[in-house]
């Protein structure tokens, strides 16, 4: 190792390595890739500082003058990037080292001007670093070595294209360390493509957990999870912890109620900006906190001394992040506890959880009042202030006490006011106590009343109780059941309330306007509740299918179908199954007596006064059911015709209309065009309710007068001249005109 990291180690109170700082500075690992998995809180820092700078410095002792940086370590968050560079700091503070940091959150001109006056080591996370690298302000060109430390934290969190960006602008010839806690196929697969000949370091027993890390499996009842993190947190008293929540509200909801219950609490999650974050762990270090709730984002590589408790308030979602969260505890060859708050619908996730990351915890309860108290008391006797020699004003001081109040009373008071500084302990129920059924009341004789609201007028029994209470003038125990019917409500009453209850009322028995109350002889005889429909529906409802059948929802009447069985009495001859044929199309109406038709009719149809005369129908034979519809409706393929020939956009009007008449209507509803009886003339309209164009014309080629590519001939309102009619131009194609003889 090289003299001036040696020197900082022991300044800094380090006797031995750990076994993954030992691995990583073997002499004949110098020069080589590697791939190191160690448990959490084992020194991986410091294992990767000391494995980097016989590749920094070479044979020197100390740097020479900063320009483009050598070393550049990438982590996944801020907290731990700082954390990372607080420690090279000190690690390489004897060889004049400029370490650096380019985090996200923070002022990105500082850096640019950081890394121009230059940088032996630069550390950051993947996105800041890539900015910088992007810009030309971080120049990778003269890197020796890249660190990735939490690699599979960093590709957890979707920074896998970062950091192959970053590896392939360095130099070919750096040196590569991977650093994580597991080895994922993830991993596996950047080292195979990043690194040359890596060398797999592993310290993580496969047998053993993590041997200075005490778990605990709390079971608590469903309702007293946050008192058993507090009864926890006071039982620990005087030492630091940290609380983990899935999600950000809990985090604040938890701060909040430690908080009120006296513990200085702060709280570390994604929503803070990196200023409020770096102030609550300063506040943890320096013991001006004693509490952090946290996300999952203080999971990775928070360092934070002399934290002795760590306690999961949800259960983590894999064992990865069991395995991350309780290494904040246990660091350095410290001892800690890890415990998890276990309520009955998360046991046999706990056992799962456990099981798989291979955990032997011990599963108990939270400490009770009682231990929390007797905890107390040993803290008290054992405190050191007991064995510390009055100073003058204190032995003044205690003879006047001794003067003015017995021994007796002067330690009761002074027991007092230590248990004021103390928040109350919580009482926790049995955790597998379950809310015992509630014993059905035994309300004695009973007289029934009716009341004059029922569903029909929106009664309902949670304002008809105090209702009752505040007309009535009675208590709610005096009530039984209450059962609302259609029109009316029925409500049990004691015996014994009867008489007030009624006097109260007076002889009218009115609640309030609207409401009266009658007493009856005997009980209603109430039908037996039902999961059906609600019986005050309209009209009768028979099952599902058993009205009349209905026909074809449009379109005439299909050849060779009959309906057997089908009731015609009700059609209308001529319309539904009479005996003439079908002369309407639409909806059909025969819906029956208790069923509304699906669709509104057509006012064609509600109109028959605008339906053809007998005499008309008689002129024009009916068309066989076989044959298609004759009643001048043309498909398109038929009606189709060339400009020339006076063919209309299908814009200027309806096509279809009533069969009977053969003439189309204008607009819906509205009265035919042409009269009764006439023949109809196959035409497209011009405008909605307007004259048929060319109606009366006969069929054929156009008249010359009456071409359809001359708008001003296609039809003349009633009461108003006629245009003069175009020359045509000279030499044109256009039709000769006819005259006006």
């Amino acid at each position: 190792m090289i003299t001036p990291l040696s020197e900082a180690l022991t300044e800094r109170g380090y006797d031995t390595l750990t076994p993954v700082q030992e691995a990583v500075s073997a002499p004949d690992l110098a020069g080589s890739d590697l791939l190191v998995s160690a448990q959490t809180g084992s020194g991986k820092t410091v294992g990767f500082g000391i494995a980097i700078a016989p590749t920094l410095l070479g044979e020197d002792t100390q740097f020479g003058p900063a320009a483009a940086p050598l070393a550049l370590v990438v982590a996944p968050t801020r907290e731990l990037a700082f954390q990372v560079m607080r420690e090279l700091d000190w690690l390489y503070s004897r060889t004049r080292a400029i370490v650096t940091s380019c985090v996200g959150g923070m002022d990105m001109r500082q850096e640019r001007r950081a890394l121009d006056r230059g940088a032996h080591i630069v550390v950051g996370t993947p996105g800041r670093l890539r900015d910088h690298i992007e810009r030309g302000s971080l120049d990778l060109s003269e890197i020796r070595a890249v660190v990735l430390d939490e690699a599979d934290e960093m590709l957890d969190l979707g920074f896998r294209e970062d950091l192959e960006f970053m590896l392939g602008e360095a130099p070919e010839e750096k040196r590569t360390l991977l650093f994580s806690a597991t080895v994922p196929p993830m991993i596996a697969t950047l080292a195979e493509k990043y690194q040359r000949n890596a060398k797999r370091i592993s310290t993580i027993s496969k047998n053993d957990q993590h041997a200075d890390i005490s778990y605990q499996a709390l079971r608590v009842a469903a309702s007293d999870s946050e008192h058993a993190i507090f009864n926890l947190l006071r039982f620990h008293d005087q030492e630091s912890a940290i609380v983990f929540a899935n999600t950000r509200a809990e985090v604040n909801h938890l701060s909040a109620r430690l908080a009120n219950r006296g513990l200085a609490t702060v709280s570390l999650s994604g929503e803070l900006s990196q200023t409020e974050r770096t102030h609550a762990l300063q506040a943890m270090r320096d013991g001006r906190a004693r509490v952090c709730v946290a996300t999952d984002v203080a999971a990775r590589g928070i360092d934070l001394p002399n934290l002795n408790l760590v306690i999961h308030a949800d259960l983590p979602s894999n064992t990865e992040g069991l395995l991350h969260r309780s290494g904040r505890t246990g660091r350095a060859g410290r001892k800690g506890i890890s415990a998890l708050i276990v309520p009955p619908r998360s046991v046999k996730k706990a056992e799962r959880l456990l099981k798989w990351a291979k955990i032997t915890a011990e599963w108990t309860e939270a400490p009770s009042v009682e231990d929390i108290l007797r905890k107390d008391e040993e803290r008290l006797l054992s405190d050191p202030a007991w064995n510390e020699a009055p100073t003058e004003e204190q032995s003044a001081f205690a003879a006047k006490l001794l003067e003015l109040h017995s021994p007796e009373a002067i330690a009761a008071a002074y027991l007092r006011l230590y248990q004021a500084n103390h928040s109350a302990p919580e009482e926790l129920q049995a955790p597998d106590t379950k809310a015992a059924p509630r014993a059905p009341r035994d309300f004695g004789p009973s007289r029934w009343v009716s009341l004059s609201v029922g569903h029909d007028d929106r009664a309902e029994a949670r304002w008809i109780l105090p209702l009752l209470c505040r007309a009535g003038n009675i208590d709610k125990t005096a009530i039984g059941a209450i059962r609302v019917q259609k029109g009316e409500t029925f409500v049990e009453l004691s015996e014994p309330s009867i008489d007030g209850f009624m006097s109260t009322l007076g002889a009218d028995g009115v609640l309030e306007e609207g409401i009266a109350a009658t007493l009856l002889d005997s009980p209603p005889n109430l039908p037996a509740p039902s999961r059906g429909p609600r019986d005050d529906r309209s009209g009768p409802r028979g099952p599902r299918g058993s009205g009349p059948k209905s026909g074809p929802r449009s379109g005439g009447p299909k050849s060779g179908i009959h309906e057997a069985g089908r009731d015609t009495s009700r059609d209308k001859p001529g319309v539904l199954g009479g005996d003439k044929p079908r002369e309407q199309s639409g909806p059909r109406k025969d819906y029956g007596e208790d069923r509304k038709p699906r669709h509104k009719a057509p006012r064609e149809e509600a109109a028959p006064e605008r339906l053809p005369t007998e005499g008309a129908v008689k002129a024009k034979a009916p068309a066989p059911a076989s044959k298609p519809k004759s009643d001048g409706y043309k498909p398109k393929s038929d009606g189709y015709k060339s400009k020339s020939d006076g063919y209309k956009p299908k814009s200027d009007g309806y096509k279809s209309g009533p069969k009977s008449g053969g003439k189309p209507f204008g607009k819906p509803g509205g009265k035919p065009a042409g009269k009764p009886g006439a023949k109809p003339a196959g035409k497209s309209f011009g405008k909605p309710g307007g004259k048929p164009a060319g109606a009366g014309k006969p069929k054929g080629k156009p008249a010359a007068g009456n071409d359809a590519r001359d708008s001003s001939k296609r039809f003349t309102p009633p009461g108003k001249a006629k245009a003069a009619p175009r020359k045509p131009r000279a030499g044109g194609d256009a039709p000769p005109r006819r005259s006006k003889s």
